[in-house]
């Protein structure tokens, strides 16, 4: 349940560029002012009811709450913003899917009050921590919640990505990237290139390759506990790339070496108690309509 600590300070996270939530963070603002809670907007909250902007990664900082408005991307940045910090998010979905963002926005009081009285789950989310190391040096760290994905552009040939799980050779794929998913991944890019649908709260890392060109090569879950090492070992000239949740990148040369690794920094959710893994799977995947 969410800890029994008596929310001081609650953080308004808001997606670009959609003024038809002006309203809401006005309501949110008031809602959260009357029982004697701190408000605190981000850039993208504070334009639309002309209140004070805190930069994204402060604002992580100084909550104990952050309410996130917008879709699974905003969330994902909301998170990437609180960093190895202890701060639960709650997302509420303005977005077309939202499997990160389950609450609506018609139960978005219904929500906090529950978080007020202790009613609301904390999930933790597994994050994997992914380093590029170049030359010796380490160029690139950063966490994921959904995957990082090593990929080229779309006039690149194929490359090569030498892979080993703690020190043992798994393969080396032929292909046109690579995709490495946390559970919580799972139903994102990886899904979408053949992945498996892992429950959420399991302890998996999802590798699963984009159009290989052996197709012998399937999507392999890993446990948790493995040591990932990934060697970008010919990128034929071509233009290649890591992307992490969609929003972090950074390029890729021949002979970059990166390790991935479960992470001792979960992303924390809060989720209503009484709503299964599976009906959210039904619900936003639409499982069993014709």
């Amino acid at each position: 349940m969410l800890p029994d600590v008596k929310l001081q300070s609650v953080g308004i996270c808001v997606k670009p560029d959609q003024p038809q939530v002006a309203e809401r963070v006005a309501e949110l603002e008031e809602w959260l002012r009357k029982r004697g809670i701190a408000v605190r907007l981000d850039p993208q909250a504070a334009r639309w009811i002309d209140g004070e902007a805190v930069p994204l990664e402060e604002l992580a900082g100084q909550v104990d709450l952050m309410i996130v408005l917008g879709g699974d991307g905003t969330l994902l940045a909301a998170a990437r913003a609180i960093g190895e910090r202890v701060v639960p998010l709650l997302g509420v979905n303005l977005g077309t899917l939202g499997f990160l963002a389950e609450t609506s926005g018609d139960a978005l009081f219904d929500a906090l009050e529950a978080a007020l009285d202790g009613r609301l789950v904390v999930a933790e989310r597994m994050r994997i921590e992914v380093t590029v190391e170049r030359r010796g040096e380490i160029v690139e760290r950063c966490l994921a919640l959904n995957d990082a994905v090593i990929g080229k552009s779309a006039l690149s040939r194929m490359i090569d990505l030498e892979t080993r799980a703690d020190g043992a050779r798994v393969t080396t794929y032929h292909s046109d990237g690579l995709i490495v998913a946390t559970p919580t991944g799972s139903t994102a890019y990886s899904l979408s290139a053949g992945g498996p649908i892992l429950l959420p709260e399991g302890r998996s890392i999802v590798l699963t390759p984009i159009c290989p060109h052996t197709l012998t090569q399937r999507p392999l879950v890993l446990p948790d506990s493995c040591h990932i090492e990934i060697l970008v070992f010919d990128t034929r000239g071509g233009d290649v790339h890591l992307t992490v949740d969609g929003q972090v990148g950074i390029q890729l040369e021949e002979g970059d070496h990166l390790h991935i690794r479960r992470s001792e920094h979960p992303t924390r959710l809060l989720v209503s108690p009484g709503r299964s893994r599976f009906e959210v799977m039904r619900e936003k995947l639409r499982w069993g309509e014709r």
